[in-house]
């Protein structure tokens, strides 16, 4: 009698494994972390096992894929995924209270879904309906909650603790290629999509081979501006407020004052000398 797999356990037992693993590498950290990137010990070595299980394993596959692939198929992949992602988007931006944002991505599932043949044609930018990206990892920070420390997850790449908790429940709850499906019909499909995006990711990941000297910082502080730049949906507040460095008008009363001794004293001096 064969077992029936339930797919929202097995997530939940990866992600505990994640931790522990996380756990492990915090051990071998050595001096004082980077406030930025307080994991970064394990991290790097993440990093450097996904770099080479995409070496050898995920890249050839995904350059097979391109190859093989005429560009139009490619790109109706491509759309399935995005459609199929839409209704992560539609959920997050309700909790988000983005009503009109989600009603827009409505309209566009049902487009897509239809007029579109199941989302393999984007039919809905070109009706002034576009793409937005929207999750469980955005919804918690507009909650309230804070990002914790960045980490590398085995294949699944550069997160947060705050996305990796909100890539679970979407996972979970919301996807329905694992709500909907067994677990081998997801595992299926999510290396579909997977080697599908990393075959749109060839060019880009060549030039940053060729180009960075710390891949890995590159990565870290890239994935980390962009998740800021989508949680504020590309206003993120700046680093920097010139009003309120001028709003304390004695900010600069010593300084002043100091420039103002020195010139009559200076001028004492040359007063003294004539």
């Amino acid at each position: 009698m064969k077992t029936k797999y339930n797919t929202n356990k097995i997530i939940q037992y990866l992600v505990l494994l994640f931790a522990f693993l996380l756990n492990s590498g915090c051990a071998t950290l050595d001096g004082p972390p980077n406030p930025d990137d307080p994991f970064e010990s394990y991290n790097r070595s993440m990093f450097a096992f996904n770099e080479t299980v995409d070496q050898y394993a995920i890249k050839p596959v995904a350059e097979g894929y391109d190859f093989i692939m005429p560009s139009f198929a490619s790109k109706g992949v491509s759309n399935f995924f995005r459609n199929v992602d839409d209704i992560v988007v539609f959920i997050n931006q309700l909790l988000q209270f983005k009503i009109a944002e989600a009603t827009a991505t409505s309209a566009r599932l049902v487009f897509n879904s239809t007029f579109g043949l199941l989302g393999l044609i984007d039919v809905a930018s070109d009706m002034d309906l576009p793409k937005h990206s929207e999750d469980f990892g955005q919804t918690l920070a507009t909650w309230g909650v804070g990002s914790g420390p960045y980490i590398v997850m085995p294949l699944l790449g550069p997160l947060t603790i705050r996305d990796t908790a909100g890539l679970a429940v979407d996972w979970t709850y919301f996807d329905p290629i694992f709500k909907r499906q067994t677990l081998r019909q997801s595992i299926i499909t999510l290396s579909i999509k997977y080697i599908d995006v990393r075959a749109g990711l060839l060019k880009a990941s060549n030039i940053i081979d060729e180009t960075v000297p710390d891949k890995y910082s590159f990565i870290r502080d890239a994935y980390l501006s962009r998740r800021e730049f989508l949680i504020y949906d590309g206003n993120p507040p700046d680093s920097f407020n010139e009003d309120e460095l001028f709003d304390d008008e004695g900010l600069f009363e010593d300084d002043l004052k100091s420039d103002d001794l020195k010139s009559k004293k200076t001028q004492s001096n040359a007063d003294s000398l004539t």
